[in-house]
């Protein structure tokens, strides 16, 4: 087992988690896409999780619900929000659940990577 950071990925748009899984790898990290909620919360990759970029709008759970879901757990996973969605409210409200970063799509890889960075740095700190 590897003791690289693992970063997942949740979007119900696949080619965007395949584009930000690409760049991830291509930086040298360990990346996991899930395309919902359920399917990341099911898998076994839950406690290896550093970071966590999810979309806000998914079929099912949402992200802000999987935020929260994980808070309740006492697990917490320092996340990344992307949307199409963007509004103050919804940002307000991811940033007031403990979010690292809201991020709009398309997302500005230089953003994300600062992000991503800011994220692992928490992740040590749990």
């Amino acid at each position: 087992m590897t003791s690289d950071p693992l970063i997942a990925c949740i979007d119900d748009n696949g080619a965007v988690c395949d584009a930000i899984a690409g760049f991830l790898k291509a930086l040298g990290f360990r990346a996991e896409i899930f395309s919902s909620a359920e399917e990341f919360l099911q898998s076994n990759l839950l406690e290896q999780t550093s970071c966590l970029i999810t979309d806000i709008k998914l079929p099912g759970i949402s992200g802000l619900q999987l935020i929260s879901q994980l808070a309740r757990s006492s697990r917490r996973v320092p996340t990344i929000v992307i949307t199409a969605f963007s509004s103050e409210r919804v940002r307000a409200q991811a940033l007031k659940a403990g979010v690292i970063c809201v991020l709009d799509k398309p997302v500005a890889k230089d953003d994300l990577l600062a992000c991503i960075r800011t994220a692992l740095e928490r992740s040590k700190e749990l």
